[in-house]
C-alpha cells in the first residue's frame, strides 16, 4: 500500500515537469515579439538611413545586435532548458542540428545566460555611451554612472558564477 503510494507520488512529480513546456512556449512567443520589433526598427533604420546621424544609425545598429543577442539567448534557454528539465528533443539526423544541442548541463546554460546578459548590459552601456549629450545634467551623469555599476555588477556575477562552477567541478562529490 505505502509502496504504491510512494509509485504513485514519484510517477506525479516525475510527470510535473511537463508543467514547464508552456514556459518555453510563451519564450518561443518573445521570440517572435523581438523578431517584431526588430524588423520595425530596421524599418525606421532604412527609411530614415539619408536623414540620420552616424551616431544615431550606430545605436540604431547596437539596438539591433541587442535583440538578436536576447533572441539568441532565447533560443538557448529553450532548447537547453527543455531538454535539461522536460524532454530531449528529437531532431534524428537533422544536419542543422546545433552541435551544443543536448550537451549544454544546467551549470553550462547558467554561464550563458550570465554571459549574454554582460553582453547585452554592455551594448547598452555602449549606446548610453553613444547618446551622451554635450551638456550633461546630474540627473544624466547619475543615470550613466548607475548603468555603469550595474553593468559591473553583471560582469563581478558572471566571474563569480564562473569561478564557482570551476570550484564545483574540481571536486570530486559535491
Amino acid at each position: 500500500m505505502i509502496k504504491k503510494a510512494e509509485q504513485t507520488l514519484e510517477k506525479t512529480i516525475f510527470n510535473s515537469r511537463w508543467l514547464l513546456a508552456p514556459f518555453y512556449l510563451g519564450l518561443v512567443i518573445g521570440i517572435i515579439l523581438l523578431f517584431i520589433k526588430f524588423f520595425q526598427e530596421l524599418w525606421h533604420m532604412i527609411t530614415h538611413v539619408f536623414t540620420a546621424s552616424e551616431a544615431d544609425v550606430i545605436v540604431g545598429t547596437l539596438a539591433l545586435i541587442d535583440m538578436s543577442l536576447v533572441a539568441s539567448l532565447l533560443l538557448i534557454i529553450i532548447f537547453s532548458g527543455y531538454e535539461i528539465f522536460v524532454s530531449k528533443i528529437d531532431t534524428g539526423d537533422h544536419e542543422d542540428r546545433p552541435e551544443w544541442m543536448g550537451k549544454i548541463d544546467f551549470s553550462g546554460l547558467k554561464l550563458k545566460v550570465i554571459g549574454a546578459i554582460v553582453a547585452i548590459s554592455a551594448i547598452d552601456l555602449l549606446k548610453s555611451f553613444m547618446d551622451i549629450p554635450k551638456e550633461m545634467s546630474d540627473a544624466d551623469a547619475d543615470v550613466l554612472m548607475w548603468k555603469v555599476i550595474i553593468h559591473m555588477t553583471f560582469v563581478l556575477s558572471g566571474l563569480l558564477f564562473a569561478l564557482m562552477d570551476k570550484i564545483v567541478g574540481d571536486t570530486k562529490k559535491h
